[in-house]
């Protein structure tokens, strides 16, 4: 691409390429040569080990930093790989202010790890700027944001937040997974890092587990590319390829899942066996205004949801899916539901749990790209055979 000028659309189809300059080949080669020849004078020179770089990992990662209008990107094993590399960049007494309502896996490396380091954090509400801003100590450093979050979909002000976070000089950090760099760029709003869980959107065939760090501060790029090299947590140049893969139907995915929640949401909000139903594209959310005002193109493909009635009716509703997986993980072209109690956050003690808002009979559901009547239909027929003892409570 001799530009990145061009729209979102052609960018994501030409993520691989300028084209190989020797063959001329359309889609990037896979390197797999785990070293490279050295010659001298110019010993330090071009490639050496695959862990300290790699052509393959090379090009996605200045391929991805284009989507999200950064500068540079790093790739590394997993979305988890990805949180415990920036928190390498802290020390003891350090503190770290973390958005209350995460991915039960940041929950638990930030209660469960992170904590054995000395480094102290401290889980936010941040959905008022004026209340966040009383939580900063003086030895906070960074500030780590879902948007929206994971599982309930809270909004916050990210902008608000941000501003607040630099008069402060606290590194911020948008975890962008859910509305992926289609639906909203957060180093536009002055984020600092923008991190990915690339297994979901980006990827979006449920065949790949990786991370990704997009920036545009060089400081910080330096830093985090030492810790990459250091650590060994990089994924290997095949992953990188099916990664590249995935990318080019980005848009066409991210449109399709869109499409389909908002027309899944208003479905389940007016069923009688669904309590209550969270997404940014309904009126109904709480932050329904912050969201229009932030997804310009689309809401994204999660939908939280709560059963009526008590664990035996969502466990119920479940096992009378037939189209739907009940599975952990999401941003697939496949329809996925996960019950987060049991699964993505069950290393959260029941107590905070309750306290944060997931309850037994809390569904997240993943929105594929099948027909739209397909998805409806699947949800209909497991809903409508939920016990009838349901309407009484």
């Amino acid at each position: 691409m001799k530009s990145t000028s061009y729209n979102f659309d052609t960018l994501a189809v030409h993520i691989d390429q300028e084209h190989n300059a020797e063959k001329g080949a359309v889609v990037i080669p896979i390197t797999l040569s785990t070293t490279f020849e050295k010659k001298y004078p110019n010993i330090h020179e071009g490639f050496e080990y695959a862990r300290t770089n790699n052509p393959t990992r090379q090009k996605l990662e200045k391929s991805v930093a284009d989507l999200e209008k950064g500068k540079w990107g790093l790739a590394f094993s997993s979305g988890s790989a990805t949180l415990s590399t920036i928190c390498q960049l802290f020390e003891t007494g350090d503190h770290i202010l973390v958005i209350d309502d995460v991915y039960g896996g940041t929950h638990r490396y930030f209660s469960q790890v992170l904590v054995k380091s000395g480094i102290q954090f401290n889980f936010s509400d941040m959905m008022h700027a004026e209340t966040f801003e009383k939580e900063i100590r003086p030895s906070t450093k960074m500030v780590w944001i879902e948007i929206p979050t994971n599982p309930l979909l809270k909004i916050c002000p990210l902008t608000e937040i941000i501003e607040v976070s630099k008069k402060h000089q606290l590194l911020v950090v948008v975890d962008n997974t859910f509305m992926s760099p289609y639906n909203l760029n957060p180093l536009t709003l002055g984020a600092d890092i923008v991190v990915h869980s690339a297994t979901k959107y980006l990827n979006g065939h449920s065949d790949v587990v990786m991370g990704l760090a997009i920036g545009n501060d060089l400081g910080i790029y330096e830093r985090l590319k030492f810790l990459q090299n250091a650590s060994g947590m990089t994924p290997s140049p095949f992953d990188c390829y099916l990664l590249m893969r995935g990318i080019k139907t980005l848009s066409i995915r991210i449109k399709a899942h869109n499409e389909n929640a908002i027309r899944v949401a208003e479905f389940l909000e007016k069923h009688p066996n669904v309590e209550r139903v969270i997404y940014p594209g309904l009126p109904s959310h709480p932050q329904h205004s912050r969201a229009i005002q932030l997804f310009e193109k689309g809401y994204g493909g999660i939908i939280s949801f709560f059963i009526r009635g008590d664990l035996s009716k969502t466990i119920e509703f479940f096992q009378n899916l037939s189209l739907i997986v009940l599975a952990s993980s999401l941003g697939g072209v496949e329809s996925l539901c996960n019950h987060p109690a049991f699964l993505t956050h069950s290393a959260v003690p029941q107590d905070i749990r309750l306290k944060m808002g997931i309850t037994d009979n809390l569904v997240r559901l993943s929105v594929g790209i099948e027909h739209i009547d397909d998805i409806i239909n699947d949800l209909k027929q497991a809903l409508d055979r939920i016990s009838t003892q349901t309407s009484a409570q």
